[in-house]
């Protein structure tokens, strides 16, 4: 069990948004549960404009102000999106157990929408890219 699922979801989103969440805490995998999290509570389109505003801010918090990667970020809220589109799960444990590649093939599942390197191209950890490849809608 990662250590962000100690945490309520109300309970992780308020410490991530207040910046007081434990950066142990924050993997991955959490997140793709803070994803779910927004998109659950309150739709794709505040998703998309928050996550990205929350862990720029995290991260600044934190003095790591080279890590962050607005088109990851996005591609990311966007994937999670499209799996809760498809899904009937009411919980991110259950979530992410029907959809494992999320969190284990990650980068493969992006790289079927982007040619490009996102990862290192500093155009994307600037500004989102749209997609090259194929479109997440």
């Amino acid at each position: 069990m990662e250590r962000h699922q100690r945490l309520s979801d109300r309970e992780f989103e308020e410490q991530f948004a207040t910046a007081k969440l434990r950066p142990s805490y924050f993997t991955h995998e959490a997140h793709l549960r803070l994803a779910w999290i927004h998109i659950h509570q309150y739709g794709i389109d505040k998703a998309v404009e928050e996550i990205p505003r929350q862990i720029r801010s995290y991260a600044e918090s934190l003095g790591v102000f080279d890590k962050f990667n607005m088109t990851v970020t996005v591609a990311a809220v966007k994937a999670v999106y499209h799996f809760y589109l498809q899904s009937e799960k009411d919980n991110f444990s259950s979530f992410i157990k029907a959809y494992p590649q999320l969190k284990t093939k990650f980068k493969e599942v992006l790289a079927q929408h982007y040619q490009v390197d996102i990862y290192r191209n500093p155009e994307a950890k600037a500004n989102f890219l749209e997609p090259d490849l194929l479109p997440f809608d």
